[in-house]
């Protein structure tokens, strides 16, 4: 049932993951092979480091085929009907928020079920929430979501809080993992539509050399 439940998380969040990749790619207007090497590396990036992290080798990003058909799949949908995928408004932020939930849910469940601890379980969910979008930002040369968005990694913390926490009560799996996915998802809805965000650093701009010049004829 476990595994089941995984393989479904897995695969929904490849393939909303890898409509973003592959979205951010046409919009960079990257050919046909760039926009399906996006879309495999942000469906599958945070994947392949929690397999190997957690001993899950080969990852099942390369292993199963069905990962690699539905990212491009994905990739090929978007990048053949792109105008009508992005009739959605805002649709990266959306299917990047659905990604985030079932990659944080189910890279939680599967840390559970390689017996690690709640701290490592909620960790290695947010590393698969988080990794395929900051492989797809990196790619095309922009800060990753994760360092400027509006609540992000906070969302895919709960989201696996929600997991270990269900585990932790020994509460059925599915409705605590679909749970997990819903608030993770709707927290970060909810932070994009309102601008929730954590503090943000300012720089301090050093004195330019007129104002110095000023402030020593002054004297």
């Amino acid at each position: 049932m476990v595994d089941t439940l995984l393989l479904v998380l897995d695969l929904g969040g490849t393939f909303v993951f890898a409509l973003s990749g592959a979205m951010a790619g046409v919009k960079h207007q990257l050919d046909l092979f760039g926009v399906l090497v996006l879309s495999f590396a942000a469906a599958n990036a945070g994947g392949i480091a929690r397999d190997v992290l957690i001993g899950a080798v080969p990852a099942a990003a390369i292993s199963d085929w069905r990962y690699i058909l539905v990212s491009l799949l994905a990739g090929l949908m978007t990048f053949y009907w792109f105008p009508y995928i992005d009739r959605l408004r805002s649709a990266v932020l959306v299917f990047d928020g659905a990604g985030l939930g079932l990659f944080a849910v189910s890279g939680a469940l599967k840390a559970l079920t390689f017996h690690l601890g709640p701290v490592p379980a909620v960790l290695l969910g947010v590393l698969t929430g988080i990794g395929g979008g900051m492989a797809r930002d990196v790619l095309v040369a922009e800060v990753p979501n994760v360092l400027r968005a509006e609540l992000y990694a906070v969302a895919a913390v709960i989201g696996a809080s929600v997991v270990v926490i269900g585990d932790k009560m020994q509460l059925p799996s599915a409705p605590v993992a679909v749970s997990g996915a819903l608030i993770c998802f709707g927290l970060r809805f909810e932070a994009i539509r309102r601008g929730w965000r954590l503090p943000v650093a300012h720089s301090v701009e050093p004195a330019t050399t007129d104002n110095a010049h000023s402030d020593r004829s002054g004297e």
